[in-house]
């Protein structure tokens, strides 16, 4: 039986090539859940031929994000701040924040350690009850969480982030899956030394766009895109984004419909033997205690999911369409047999 890379099989998921090249005998197309993005994306207008002969304009940029603050909840556009991808937003962070001891609610994704130890600045990952007494400069929580779907109730996180405020802490929340549950945000919340990032692609199921932001005190934004320049996202990007973004009735839609098919597939799973812990609607995290060969068994048969090394009972599936969940079914009944 192949095995993965340990980069590719555990790092992000969505590796699709080195998964066909691990396992090459496993039909195609592949169905990809090793992610938690939206399998029906967005369908709309992309950047006209002239807009990609030019550079983008800062304007269009601008418009951008008054578009999305207004979907955020925030009413002063000028704290928020477009990026290529909450990735890119995330580890510019400590070029802004100075010297900083960080604390990581975790387990989590790994890209927020990544970043800070890149730049030098001593880590710790923390559980919940220590972040909410935890003295540290910088306190990152996700939320909704990844890979787990942990989630922390909005008045809480305001409460959190406001008392570290008053003691001069900073408060990192990352909402790159909050689209699905925007009753979660603070993304509108005028707290100083908050900081919250925001991802286009997932929920919008268009991550190669590369489209995030950044939602911060004004002065924050101001220093963040002085390190980003003037062109820090695409023309298709910024097109891509102010469509979406204005497409109410596709985001309530996609909303309901993510729920269903979550439900659809806590279905399939329990009716295997898996056992959802965790997740949201666009992922599920499982536990069985033949999480490995599980996953190089679906593997075989042309579908990706996500395993952690560091935790061998757990496989994450991203919800699938409804058409995917047969090829799903029948693949779980292959194994089993």
């Amino acid at each position: 039986m192949a095995s993965m890379s340990p980069v590719g099989a555990y790092r992000h998921g969505g590796r699709l090539r080195e998964a066909a090249a691990a396992f090459p005998r496993a039909p195609t197309p592949w169905l990809d859940l090793s992610t938690g993005i939206n399998p029906q994306p967005w369908r709309g207008p992309r950047a006209a031929w002239s807009d990609l002969a030019r550079l983008p304009d800062p304007a269009e940029i601008a418009d951008l994000e008054r578009i999305a603050a207004s979907v955020f909840g925030v009413e002063d556009s000028r704290r928020v701040l477009a990026t290529a991808g909450a990735e890119a937003g995330l580890r510019l962070l400590p070029a802004v924040i100075g010297e900083a001891e960080v604390a990581i609610v975790s387990p989590t994704y790994s890209g927020h350690e990544t970043a800070w130890r890149l730049a030098e600045r001593p880590v710790a990952a923390v559980s919940l009850e220590v972040a909410l007494e935890t003295a540290a400069s910088m306190l990152v929580i996700v939320n909704p969480n990844n890979p787990d779907g942990g989630r922390i109730e909005r008045p809480a996180l305001l409460e959190l982030a406001t008392s570290r405020s008053r003691n001069g802490l900073w408060t990192v929340v990352d909402e790159s899956f909050v689209e699905a549950t925007p009753e979660l945000s603070v993304a509108g919340a005028t707290i100083e030394r908050l900081i919250v990032l925001r991802s286009f692609g997932k929920f919008y199921g268009l991550p190669g766009v590369r489209l995030g932001f950044i939602i911060a005190e004004p002065i924050v934004v101001e220093r963040l895109q002085a390190l980003q320049g003037d062109w820090p996202i695409s023309a298709d990007a910024v097109a891509i984004g102010r469509a979406a973004y204005l497409d109410e009735t596709w985001r309530v839609q996609t909303r309901e419909r993510l729920e269903r098919d979550a439900h659809a597939l806590d279905q399939l799973l329990a009716a295997y033997g898996l056992t959802v812990i965790g997740g949201t609607s666009l992922f599920r995290l499982t536990s069985t205690l033949g999480a490995r060969a599980l996953f190089e068994g679906l593997c075989e048969q042309g579908i990706l999911t996500r395993p952690f090394p560091d935790a061998e009972d757990r496989l994450r599936i991203g919800v699938p369409r409804e058409a995917d969940l047969a090829r799903l079914a029948a693949a779980l009944e292959g194994l089993k047999s």
